[in-house]
Protein backbone atom coordinates (compact mmCIF):
# COMPACT_ATOMS: atom_id res chain seq x y z
CA UNK A 1 0.00 0.00 0.00
CA UNK A 2 1.38 3.45 -0.68
CA UNK A 3 3.02 5.18 2.17
CA UNK A 4 -0.25 7.72 3.56
CA UNK A 5 -0.39 11.02 2.66
CA UNK A 6 -1.47 13.23 5.82
CA UNK A 7 -3.60 16.64 5.31
CA UNK A 8 -1.27 18.41 7.45
CA UNK A 9 1.26 17.80 5.12
CA UNK A 10 -0.93 19.33 2.43
CA UNK A 11 -2.68 22.23 3.89
CA UNK A 12 0.07 23.57 6.24
CA UNK A 13 1.71 24.92 2.83
CA UNK A 14 -1.68 26.19 1.10
CA UNK A 15 -4.18 28.43 2.00
CA UNK A 16 -7.96 26.53 2.20
CA UNK A 17 -11.61 27.42 3.07
CA UNK A 18 -12.35 29.14 5.97
CA UNK A 19 -15.02 27.46 8.57
CA UNK A 20 -18.69 27.77 8.05
CA UNK A 21 -20.08 30.35 9.83
CA UNK A 22 -18.08 32.07 12.91
CA UNK A 23 -17.69 30.37 15.86
CA UNK A 24 -18.66 31.87 19.32
CA UNK A 25 -15.61 33.63 21.19
CA UNK A 26 -15.81 31.52 24.51
CA UNK A 27 -12.84 30.75 26.45
CA UNK A 28 -11.61 27.02 26.19
CA UNK A 29 -11.99 24.90 28.92
CA UNK A 30 -8.62 23.41 29.83
CA UNK A 31 -8.21 19.62 31.33
CA UNK A 32 -7.45 19.48 35.08
CA UNK A 33 -6.74 15.77 35.29
CA UNK A 34 -9.98 14.88 36.78
CA UNK A 35 -13.18 13.05 35.86
CA UNK A 36 -16.30 15.06 37.15
CA UNK A 37 -19.85 13.87 37.25
CA UNK A 38 -21.61 15.22 34.27
CA UNK A 39 -23.87 14.82 30.98
CA UNK A 40 -21.66 14.71 27.57
CA UNK A 41 -23.37 14.16 23.96
CA UNK A 42 -21.56 12.12 21.62
CA UNK A 43 -23.53 11.49 18.24
CA UNK A 44 -22.43 9.59 14.97
CA UNK A 45 -23.77 8.56 11.63
CA UNK A 46 -24.35 5.40 10.11
CA UNK A 47 -26.81 2.69 9.36
CA UNK A 48 -28.47 0.11 11.79
CA UNK A 49 -25.34 -2.23 12.74
CA UNK A 50 -23.46 0.63 13.74
CA UNK A 51 -26.30 2.63 15.68
CA UNK A 52 -27.38 -0.86 17.71
CA UNK A 53 -23.09 -1.64 18.14
CA UNK A 54 -22.88 2.04 19.39
CA UNK A 55 -25.81 2.20 21.82
CA UNK A 56 -24.51 -1.24 23.20
CA UNK A 57 -20.90 0.14 23.69
CA UNK A 58 -22.41 3.08 25.41
CA UNK A 59 -24.61 0.87 28.11
CA UNK A 60 -21.03 -0.22 28.80
CA UNK A 61 -19.64 2.91 29.39
CA UNK A 62 -22.65 4.00 31.74
CA UNK A 63 -22.13 0.82 33.97
CA UNK A 64 -18.39 1.71 34.31
CA UNK A 65 -19.04 5.12 34.82
CA UNK A 66 -22.42 5.65 35.62
CA UNK A 67 -21.23 9.48 36.77
CA UNK A 68 -20.64 10.51 33.29
CA UNK A 69 -23.53 9.98 31.30
CA UNK A 70 -23.34 9.93 27.59
CA UNK A 71 -26.54 11.30 25.36
CA UNK A 72 -25.95 9.75 22.06
CA UNK A 73 -27.42 11.49 18.67
CA UNK A 74 -27.25 9.42 15.82
CA UNK A 75 -28.89 9.38 12.04
CA UNK A 76 -28.11 8.40 8.55
CA UNK A 77 -25.17 10.16 6.48
CA UNK A 78 -27.80 12.02 4.27
CA UNK A 79 -27.96 15.25 5.51
CA UNK A 80 -25.44 15.23 9.01
CA UNK A 81 -22.75 17.15 7.44
CA UNK A 82 -25.07 20.14 7.21
CA UNK A 83 -26.66 19.25 10.42
CA UNK A 84 -23.01 18.99 12.31
CA UNK A 85 -22.06 22.12 10.87
CA UNK A 86 -25.03 23.94 11.87
CA UNK A 87 -24.37 23.24 15.28
CA UNK A 88 -20.56 24.17 15.03
CA UNK A 89 -21.36 27.19 12.96
CA UNK A 90 -23.88 28.02 16.24
CA UNK A 91 -21.51 26.63 18.82
CA UNK A 92 -24.14 23.84 19.92
CA UNK A 93 -21.88 20.99 18.91
CA UNK A 94 -21.71 17.80 20.77
CA UNK A 95 -19.09 17.18 23.34
CA UNK A 96 -17.60 14.05 20.76
CA UNK A 97 -18.13 14.17 17.22
CA UNK A 98 -17.73 11.17 14.66
CA UNK A 99 -16.45 13.86 11.61
CA UNK A 100 -15.67 12.99 8.04
CA UNK A 101 -12.10 13.76 7.10
CA UNK A 102 -13.51 16.99 4.44
CA UNK A 103 -14.19 18.87 7.71
CA UNK A 104 -11.25 19.40 9.26
CA UNK A 105 -10.82 21.68 5.77
CA UNK A 106 -14.22 23.35 6.16
CA UNK A 107 -14.88 23.12 10.03
CA UNK A 108 -10.87 23.67 11.48
CA UNK A 109 -8.72 25.99 8.58
CA UNK A 110 -6.05 26.49 11.21
CA UNK A 111 -6.39 23.88 13.35
CA UNK A 112 -8.81 26.22 15.84
CA UNK A 113 -12.25 24.53 15.07
CA UNK A 114 -11.57 21.20 17.78
CA UNK A 115 -9.92 20.43 20.58
CA UNK A 116 -6.75 19.95 20.84
CA UNK A 117 -6.24 16.38 21.66
CA UNK A 118 -2.69 16.62 22.02
CA UNK A 119 -3.80 18.35 25.99
CA UNK A 120 -5.82 15.90 26.63
CA UNK A 121 -3.18 12.65 26.96
CA UNK A 122 -3.66 12.35 30.83
CA UNK A 123 -6.99 10.37 29.85
CA UNK A 124 -6.61 9.46 25.98
CA UNK A 125 -4.08 6.67 24.96
CA UNK A 126 -2.34 7.56 21.32
CA UNK A 127 0.67 5.18 22.09
CA UNK A 128 -2.14 2.98 20.23
CA UNK A 129 -1.79 4.66 16.82
CA UNK A 130 0.55 4.53 13.98
CA UNK A 131 2.46 8.12 13.36
CA UNK A 132 1.11 8.34 9.71
CA UNK A 133 -2.51 7.07 10.86
CA UNK A 134 -2.40 9.61 13.64
CA UNK A 135 -1.66 13.00 10.85
CA UNK A 136 -4.43 12.22 9.11
CA UNK A 137 -6.28 14.36 12.14
CA UNK A 138 -3.14 17.11 12.47
CA UNK A 139 -4.19 20.72 11.47
CA UNK A 140 -0.70 23.06 11.97
CA UNK A 141 0.69 21.14 14.80
CA UNK A 142 -2.72 20.06 17.17
CA UNK A 143 -4.27 16.91 16.74
CA UNK A 144 -8.21 17.74 16.09
CA UNK A 145 -9.40 14.44 15.36
CA UNK A 146 -8.29 10.58 16.29
CA UNK A 147 -8.59 8.30 13.07
CA UNK A 148 -10.86 5.56 13.74
CA UNK A 149 -9.91 3.56 11.05
CA UNK A 150 -8.60 3.50 7.39
CA UNK A 151 -11.07 2.55 4.65
CA UNK A 152 -11.79 2.86 0.83
CA UNK A 153 -14.84 1.28 -1.38
CA UNK A 154 -15.04 -1.82 -2.54
CA UNK A 155 -16.85 -3.95 -4.56
CA UNK A 156 -19.56 -6.55 -2.82
CA UNK A 157 -21.63 -8.49 -4.99
CA UNK A 158 -24.84 -11.39 -4.02
CA UNK A 159 -23.34 -14.24 -4.03
CA UNK A 160 -26.26 -15.82 -4.81
CA UNK A 161 -27.79 -13.93 -7.85
CA UNK A 162 -24.16 -14.58 -9.16
CA UNK A 163 -24.55 -18.24 -8.39
CA UNK A 164 -27.83 -18.68 -9.84
CA UNK A 165 -26.74 -17.68 -12.78
CA UNK A 166 -23.10 -19.15 -13.48
CA UNK A 167 -21.20 -16.67 -13.54
CA UNK A 168 -18.52 -15.02 -11.24
CA UNK A 169 -17.16 -11.71 -10.09
CA UNK A 170 -15.78 -9.68 -12.85
CA UNK A 171 -12.13 -9.00 -11.88
CA UNK A 172 -11.26 -6.30 -15.27
CA UNK A 173 -13.01 -3.32 -16.33
CA UNK A 174 -14.04 -5.42 -19.61
CA UNK A 175 -15.46 -8.62 -17.32
CA UNK A 176 -17.79 -5.75 -15.60
CA UNK A 177 -19.04 -4.63 -18.60
CA UNK A 178 -19.69 -7.80 -20.24
CA UNK A 179 -21.86 -8.69 -17.96
CA UNK A 180 -24.52 -6.17 -18.49
CA UNK A 181 -25.71 -8.84 -21.11
CA UNK A 182 -26.10 -11.91 -18.95
CA UNK A 183 -28.01 -10.11 -16.43
CA UNK A 184 -30.15 -7.88 -18.62
CA UNK A 185 -32.09 -11.30 -20.28
CA UNK A 186 -33.06 -12.10 -16.46
CA UNK A 187 -33.86 -8.10 -15.83
CA UNK A 188 -31.51 -8.18 -13.41
CA UNK A 189 -27.86 -5.63 -12.31
CA UNK A 190 -24.78 -6.87 -11.53
CA UNK A 191 -24.11 -3.98 -9.49
CA UNK A 192 -25.36 -0.07 -8.57
CA UNK A 193 -23.84 3.06 -7.85
CA UNK A 194 -25.80 5.37 -5.50
CA UNK A 195 -25.36 8.30 -6.06
CA UNK A 196 -27.63 9.58 -2.85
CA UNK A 197 -24.58 8.84 -0.94
CA UNK A 198 -22.83 11.82 -2.55
CA UNK A 199 -20.39 10.84 -5.51
CA UNK A 200 -20.28 7.06 -5.59
CA UNK A 201 -20.97 6.74 -9.22
CA UNK A 202 -18.29 9.07 -9.98
CA UNK A 203 -15.76 7.41 -7.65
CA UNK A 204 -16.13 4.32 -9.81
CA UNK A 205 -15.11 6.40 -12.73
CA UNK A 206 -12.65 8.34 -11.25
CA UNK A 207 -10.78 5.18 -10.15
CA UNK A 208 -11.44 3.65 -13.67
CA UNK A 209 -9.28 7.26 -15.04
CA UNK A 210 -6.71 7.09 -12.48
CA UNK A 211 -5.60 3.15 -13.60
CA UNK A 212 -5.77 4.29 -16.62
CA UNK A 213 -3.42 7.68 -16.81
CA UNK A 214 -1.60 7.56 -13.77
CA UNK A 215 -2.95 10.58 -12.55
CA UNK A 216 -4.38 11.62 -9.24
CA UNK A 217 -8.02 13.25 -9.60
CA UNK A 218 -7.11 15.86 -6.75
CA UNK A 219 -3.65 16.57 -4.89
CA UNK A 220 -3.99 16.61 -1.13
CA UNK A 221 -3.40 20.71 -2.12
CA UNK A 222 -6.33 20.79 -3.57
CA UNK A 223 -5.25 21.10 -7.24
CA UNK A 224 -7.56 19.27 -10.32
CA UNK A 225 -5.12 16.43 -11.92
CA UNK A 226 -7.45 15.42 -14.28
CA UNK A 227 -7.97 17.10 -17.55
CA UNK A 228 -11.07 17.92 -19.67
CA UNK A 229 -10.81 14.93 -21.28
CA UNK A 230 -9.91 13.19 -18.44
CA UNK A 231 -13.03 13.96 -17.14
CA UNK A 232 -14.64 12.81 -20.35
CA UNK A 233 -13.05 9.55 -20.20
CA UNK A 234 -14.83 8.99 -17.02
CA UNK A 235 -18.13 9.91 -18.18
CA UNK A 236 -17.93 7.70 -21.05
CA UNK A 237 -17.05 5.40 -19.07
CA UNK A 238 -20.04 5.48 -16.53
CA UNK A 239 -22.49 6.05 -19.92
CA UNK A 240 -21.21 2.72 -20.72
CA UNK A 241 -22.01 1.01 -17.73
CA UNK A 242 -25.54 2.36 -17.91
CA UNK A 243 -25.40 1.33 -21.66
CA UNK A 244 -24.78 -1.84 -21.24
CA UNK A 245 -26.86 -2.89 -18.42
CA UNK A 246 -24.48 -2.93 -15.75
CA UNK A 247 -26.04 -0.15 -13.58
CA UNK A 248 -29.65 1.13 -13.48
CA UNK A 249 -29.71 4.41 -15.08
CA UNK A 250 -31.09 7.30 -13.08
CA UNK A 251 -34.60 7.44 -14.24
CA UNK A 252 -34.85 3.82 -13.20
CA UNK A 253 -33.15 3.78 -10.12
CA UNK A 254 -35.49 7.14 -9.29
CA UNK A 255 -38.77 5.59 -10.40
CA UNK A 256 -37.96 2.34 -8.52
CA UNK A 257 -36.18 3.33 -5.54
CA UNK A 258 -37.55 6.85 -5.26
CA UNK A 259 -35.46 8.60 -2.15
CA UNK A 260 -34.71 4.82 0.05
CA UNK A 261 -31.17 4.54 0.13
CA UNK A 262 -29.80 1.49 -1.92
CA UNK A 263 -29.02 -0.76 1.04
CA UNK A 264 -32.96 -0.24 2.04
CA UNK A 265 -34.50 -0.50 -1.79
CA UNK A 266 -36.70 -3.46 -2.43
CA UNK A 267 -34.42 -3.97 -5.43
CA UNK A 268 -31.32 -4.87 -3.23
CA UNK A 269 -33.06 -6.71 -0.76
CA UNK A 270 -34.60 -8.48 -3.15
CA UNK A 271 -31.64 -9.26 -5.39
CA UNK A 272 -32.25 -7.73 -8.80
CA UNK A 273 -29.35 -5.38 -7.76
CA UNK A 274 -26.38 -7.86 -7.26
CA UNK A 275 -23.59 -5.16 -6.39
CA UNK A 276 -22.67 -2.38 -4.56
CA UNK A 277 -19.97 -0.01 -4.23
CA UNK A 278 -19.42 0.88 -0.63
CA UNK A 279 -16.54 1.58 2.44
CA UNK A 280 -15.21 -1.03 3.82
CA UNK A 281 -16.18 0.28 7.37
CA UNK A 282 -20.00 0.34 6.31
CA UNK A 283 -20.62 -2.28 4.36
CA UNK A 284 -22.24 -3.97 7.40
CA UNK A 285 -25.55 -2.02 6.69
CA UNK A 286 -26.12 -3.55 3.23
CA UNK A 287 -25.16 -7.08 4.53
CA UNK A 288 -27.15 -7.23 7.31
CA UNK A 289 -30.35 -6.86 5.22
CA UNK A 290 -29.54 -10.03 3.36
CA UNK A 291 -29.10 -13.67 4.63
CA UNK A 292 -26.26 -14.26 6.51
CA UNK A 293 -23.17 -15.04 3.89
CA UNK A 294 -25.29 -13.75 0.92
CA UNK A 295 -22.93 -10.80 -0.01
CA UNK A 296 -19.66 -11.17 -0.57
CA UNK A 297 -16.71 -9.08 -1.03
CA UNK A 298 -15.34 -9.06 -4.99
CA UNK A 299 -11.83 -8.56 -6.39
CA UNK A 300 -10.89 -4.79 -6.82
CA UNK A 301 -10.92 -4.30 -10.74
CA UNK A 302 -7.86 -4.19 -12.92
CA UNK A 303 -7.29 -3.12 -16.47
CA UNK A 304 -6.92 -6.67 -18.60
CA UNK A 305 -3.08 -6.01 -18.33
CA UNK A 306 -3.36 -6.59 -14.42
CA UNK A 307 -2.99 -2.71 -13.61
CA UNK A 308 -4.77 -2.45 -9.79
CA UNK A 309 -3.63 1.17 -9.38
CA UNK A 310 -6.12 3.59 -8.94
CA UNK A 311 -8.08 2.64 -5.77
CA UNK A 312 -8.23 4.78 -3.06
CA UNK A 313 -7.80 5.02 0.75
CA UNK A 314 -8.67 7.34 3.76
CA UNK A 315 -9.64 7.86 7.16
CA UNK A 316 -13.00 5.93 7.20
CA UNK A 317 -13.96 8.78 9.61
CA UNK A 318 -12.52 10.20 12.65
CA UNK A 319 -13.54 11.12 16.31
CA UNK A 320 -13.12 14.80 18.08
CA UNK A 321 -13.49 16.90 20.96
CA UNK A 322 -16.20 20.17 20.52
CA UNK A 323 -13.56 23.13 21.64
CA UNK A 324 -16.37 24.33 23.26
CA UNK A 325 -16.91 21.22 25.90
CA UNK A 326 -16.76 22.48 29.23
CA UNK A 327 -15.97 18.89 29.88
CA UNK A 328 -12.59 17.94 28.38
CA UNK A 329 -11.47 15.13 30.59
CA UNK A 330 -14.78 13.45 30.39
CA UNK A 331 -14.82 13.96 26.56
CA UNK A 332 -11.30 12.66 26.40
CA UNK A 333 -11.81 9.55 28.73
CA UNK A 334 -14.90 8.56 26.71
CA UNK A 335 -13.18 8.66 23.31
CA UNK A 336 -9.86 6.52 24.90
CA UNK A 337 -12.90 3.89 25.61
CA UNK A 338 -14.34 4.14 21.96
CA UNK A 339 -11.09 3.85 20.50
CA UNK A 340 -9.00 1.59 22.92
CA UNK A 341 -11.24 -0.45 25.44
CA UNK A 342 -10.96 -3.55 24.07
CA UNK A 343 -14.16 -4.72 25.29
CA UNK A 344 -15.67 -1.85 23.37
CA UNK A 345 -13.94 -2.99 20.70
CA UNK A 346 -15.47 -6.42 21.37
CA UNK A 347 -18.73 -4.75 20.92
CA UNK A 348 -18.15 -2.79 18.29
CA UNK A 349 -16.36 -5.00 16.17
CA UNK A 350 -15.95 -4.03 12.63
CA UNK A 351 -18.88 -1.43 12.59
CA UNK A 352 -16.58 0.95 11.78
CA UNK A 353 -14.08 -0.82 9.76
CA UNK A 354 -11.29 -2.65 11.25
CA UNK A 355 -10.02 -0.19 14.34
CA UNK A 356 -6.59 1.72 13.69
CA UNK A 357 -6.02 1.32 17.18
CA UNK A 358 -3.76 -1.57 17.53
CA UNK A 359 -5.68 -2.21 21.25
CA UNK A 360 -8.57 -2.73 19.95
CA UNK A 361 -7.59 -4.37 16.79
CA UNK A 362 -5.32 -6.83 19.19
CA UNK A 363 -9.20 -7.47 21.01
CA UNK A 364 -10.69 -8.22 17.73
CA UNK A 365 -7.81 -10.60 16.49
CA UNK A 366 -8.10 -12.63 20.22
CA UNK A 367 -11.95 -12.57 19.85
CA UNK A 368 -11.73 -14.09 16.56
CA UNK A 369 -13.46 -10.84 15.45
CA UNK A 370 -11.26 -10.03 12.60
CA UNK A 371 -13.29 -11.51 9.82
CA UNK A 372 -16.07 -10.68 7.58
CA UNK A 373 -16.52 -8.20 4.62
CA UNK A 374 -14.70 -5.59 6.19
CA UNK A 375 -11.50 -7.65 7.01
CA UNK A 376 -11.59 -8.96 3.79
CA UNK A 377 -12.06 -6.33 1.60
CA UNK A 378 -9.13 -3.86 3.73
CA UNK A 379 -7.07 -7.24 3.57
CA UNK A 380 -7.37 -7.11 -0.77
CA UNK A 381 -6.96 -3.15 -0.70
CA UNK A 382 -3.45 -3.58 1.65
CA UNK A 383 -2.15 -5.46 -1.55
CA UNK A 384 -2.98 -2.52 -3.87
CA UNK A 385 -0.78 0.37 -4.45
CA UNK A 386 -3.56 2.99 -3.22
CA UNK A 387 -4.10 6.81 -3.35
CA UNK A 388 -4.62 8.52 -0.90
CA UNK A 389 -7.85 10.50 -1.22
CA UNK A 390 -7.64 14.58 -1.19
CA UNK A 391 -10.23 15.85 1.41
CA UNK A 392 -10.90 18.64 -1.19
CA UNK A 393 -12.03 15.16 -3.14
CA UNK A 394 -15.31 14.86 -0.41
CA UNK A 395 -15.80 18.79 0.11
CA UNK A 396 -20.49 18.60 -0.36
CA UNK A 397 -19.98 21.24 -3.15
CA UNK A 398 -17.70 19.52 -5.25
CA UNK A 399 -20.03 15.96 -4.79
CA UNK A 400 -23.01 18.43 -6.49
CA UNK A 401 -20.85 19.04 -9.55
CA UNK A 402 -19.64 15.16 -9.57
CA UNK A 403 -23.86 14.22 -9.44
CA UNK A 404 -24.68 17.12 -11.98
CA UNK A 405 -22.06 16.03 -14.70
CA UNK A 406 -23.37 12.24 -14.10
CA UNK A 407 -26.88 13.32 -13.75
CA UNK A 408 -26.41 15.43 -17.50
CA UNK A 409 -24.98 12.40 -18.99
CA UNK A 410 -27.62 9.96 -17.86
CA UNK A 411 -30.57 11.71 -18.53
CA UNK A 412 -28.91 12.70 -22.46
CA UNK A 413 -28.94 16.58 -21.88
CA UNK A 414 -25.67 16.96 -23.20
CA UNK A 415 -22.89 14.51 -24.60
CA UNK A 416 -20.13 13.43 -22.27
CA UNK A 417 -17.34 16.24 -23.67
CA UNK A 418 -19.75 19.13 -22.71
CA UNK A 419 -20.39 17.60 -19.55
CA UNK A 420 -17.02 16.98 -19.40
CA UNK A 421 -15.70 20.63 -19.86
CA UNK A 422 -18.38 22.58 -17.80
CA UNK A 423 -17.61 19.98 -14.62
CA UNK A 424 -13.69 20.62 -15.05
CA UNK A 425 -14.23 24.68 -15.18
CA UNK A 426 -16.56 24.29 -12.23
CA UNK A 427 -14.23 22.46 -10.28
CA UNK A 428 -11.37 24.57 -11.24
CA UNK A 429 -12.88 27.64 -9.86
CA UNK A 430 -14.66 26.49 -6.96
CA UNK A 431 -10.84 24.79 -5.66
CA UNK A 432 -9.28 28.39 -6.60
CA UNK A 433 -11.83 29.62 -4.67
CA UNK A 434 -11.55 27.64 -1.77
CA UNK A 435 -7.09 28.08 -1.40
CA UNK A 436 -7.88 31.76 -1.81
CA UNK A 437 -10.19 32.06 0.58
CA UNK A 438 -8.33 32.28 3.77
CA UNK A 439 -6.24 35.46 2.68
Amino acid sequence: MKKIVSLFTAIFFTAVISACGKTKNEKITKPDGKLDKCTLRFSWWGGDDRHKATLEAIELWNTIHPEIEIIPEYGGWDGWTEKVSSQVSGGTEPDIMQINYDWLITLSPDGSGFYDLNELNSQLDLSCFDKDVLSFGEINGKLNAVTVSVTGRGLFYNADVYDNLGVKFPRTWDELIALGDTFRKKDLYPLDLDIQSGGTAWYLAIVYVQQLTGRDFISMDGELGFTADDIRIALDFYKEMENSGVIRNIQTRTDEDGNTALYQSPEFIGGKVAGVLEWGSSVGKYESVLPEGTLKAGPFLTSDGGNSSGWMIKPSMLYAVSKNTKYPDEAAAFMDFLLNNKECARILGTSRGIPASQSAEKSLEENGMLTGLAHESDSMLEQLDTVTISPYMELPQMKDFYNTAIEKVSYDLCDTKTAAEEMYDSVTEYLNKVKLRKH
